[in-house]
């Protein structure tokens, strides 16, 4: 089957209910962008949980978190993430969440089959709940580990994105969010929380902002209430939703069908200079932009010579843009593109004003 092929049959934007191994082995291979996994915890809780004034906590309970042993856990745990890495493209990537009872068990798992660990990311909780018996620390975050297909793959990151998010300051690995609560919870009939570990939105947009692009496909083989697919949804993205409970699926396809995509104007994100196509100094020359023999000025006014060939020559010294200007600084390294200017009409104008002509005739 081809790329072209598969991604026509893709099930996009729709819930496949059924168990989430059988659902991925039976997608094409190479087919999804990015994966977003929150998987059973294996809280392994003895007993109910009560606070103080003995009511009791609704915690994770359901039958969908219990595993027999470690080895049960684990062994779920490889087929699973052997389905996802089938169904990734070679430049796709993968974010699990998990908590300090399986979070160390899945971050082998997934070195074990070939995933290239890029990040871990501590969400840490404005808003935790409290350790009601006082015998251990709060527990007040939860661990993201976010890795690429292979060591090789070209994944998505919109680095100035994210910083432009975290106002204009790089963003960490440590994100500081609320869980989900009040209004963004999903509620049942009689007024009960829906899914026992609903994630907040904001995790899901600084995720799918920082890690895909419009037009990706993200798969959440662990759906629940769908905050994957709702996000995906806004951003532009297309999503694909594995759940084998039809009772969660039922309220994630009610909360979709409220959710209404952001215009598209508003979809594009800040790109990384990194992601621009590069442009050699000899184009420049080649174009006619600057000719054989014209002069480039640093801000000190020493003087270089533009070469046929794109090199340039001041003081004996040859070389590139950047291996100039290094020579000439004592340094060593130089960023030639916004070091050099050259002179029209007068005025000193930044070679890099050149570079960024060529690539606007590019988009």
């Amino acid at each position: 089957m081809t790329t072209t092929q598969s991604a026509a049959t893709l099930p996009l934007n729709r819930i496949l209910c059924g168990d989430c191994i059988e659902a991925m082995d039976s997608l094409p291979e190479a087919s999804v962008d990015l994966i977003f996994a929150d998987p059973p915890y294996n809280l392994q809780l003895k007993g109910a949980l009560h606070r103080p004034d003995n009511s009791q906590v609704d915690a994770v309970d359901d039958a969908w978190d219990h595993f027999s042993s470690f080895a049960d856990y684990d062994r779920f745990t490889r087929d699973w993430l052997r389905a996802a890495r089938r169904v990734l493209k070679p430049n796709g990537a993968i974010w699990v969440i998990g908590s300090y009872h399986n979070i160390f068990r899945v971050g082998a798992a997934l070195q074990d089959q070939g995933f290239w660990i890029l990040n871990d990311v501590v969400w840490r909780k404005t808003n935790p709940m409290p350790n009601f018996k006082g015998k251990r620390l709060t527990n007040a975050h939860e661990t993201m580990i976010w890795a690429g297909r292979s060591e090789e793959a070209k994944y998505t990151f919109n680095y100035d994105a994210l910083k432009a998010l975290n106002e204009g300051v790089q963003m960490r690995s440590d994100w500081v969010l609320p869980i989900c609560s009040g209004h963004e919870r999903e509620k049942t009939p009689d007024g009960e929380k829906a899914h026992p570990t609903q994630k907040p939105q904001s995790l899901l947009h600084r995720v799918i902002v920082g890690t895909t692009n419009p037009g990706d496909v993200v798969l959440d083989p662990f759906f629940g209430s769908g905050t994957t697919g709702a996000v995906a949804k806004m951003l532009g993205r297309d999503f694909i939703g594995i759940e084998r409970d039809q009772g969660y699926i039922d309220i994630a396809n009610r909360r979709l069908s409220r959710v209404r995509k952001f215009d598209r104007s508003a979809l594009d994100v800040t790109q990384s200079k990194r992601a621009e196509p590069r442009i050699p100094f000899g184009q420049l020359v080649e174009r006619g932009l600057l000719r054989p023999g014209e002069k480039l000025q640093n801000s000190r006014g020493q003087v270089a010579k533009v070469r046929a060939d794109g090199t340039l020559v001041a003081d004996h010294v040859t070389g590139s843009i950047h291996q100039v200007g290094a020579a000439l600084d004592g340094a060593p390294s130089c960023n030639g593109w916004t070091y050099w200017s050259f002179v029209r009409d007068g005025q000193r104008v930044p070679i890099d004003i050149l570079r960024q002509q060529i690539r606007a005739e590019l988009r």
